[in-house]
């Protein structure tokens, strides 16, 4: 009887810190995702409220449209990663569309800082597959 009040403790506990390892996280929604990209460049490129509005709304238009590409993909990764980068580019277009100069400016500067940040991390650094650059 004790093994098996032991073993339940065991397993309860490996159960237990199963579930505080992955913790309640969950996918933002399409529109916590909007508000939370819009409100990040509202803080970057000091959006007005209706800059701040247009933008939530391209954002969303955006999540529709990614969804309906993937589920019209069929499976076409490459098919399906050119509409994404053309819904991109068609997006940052609209973006750009709603902002003063100043803005642009700070804009382009934002896109280049995180198109470097994604190079740096995708798939070309050490730990991704390649090696990593050995000083001697």
């Amino acid at each position: 009887m004790k093994k098996l009040m032991i073993i339940c403790g065991l397993l309860f506990s490996a159960v237990t810190f199963a579930n505080a390892q992955t913790g309640d996280r969950q996918m933002p929604t399409p529109e916590e995702r909007a508000e939370r990209n819009a409100t990040q460049l509202t803080k970057k490129l000091n959006l007005t409220d209706d800059q701040k509005a247009q933008v939530k709304t391209i954002y969303l238009d955006q999540v529709a449209a990614m969804t309906k590409a993937k589920a019209e993909s069929n499976g076409d990764k490459a098919g399906m990663m050119a509409k994404m980068k053309a819904l991109n580019e068609e997006n940052n277009a609209k973006i750009n569309a709603l902002l003063n100069e100043d803005q642009k400016k700070a804009y382009a500067a934002w896109q280049a800082e995180r198109k470097e940040k994604m190079k740096n991390r995708g798939g070309k650094g050490a730990g991704k597959g390649a090696p990593a650059e050995v000083k001697q």
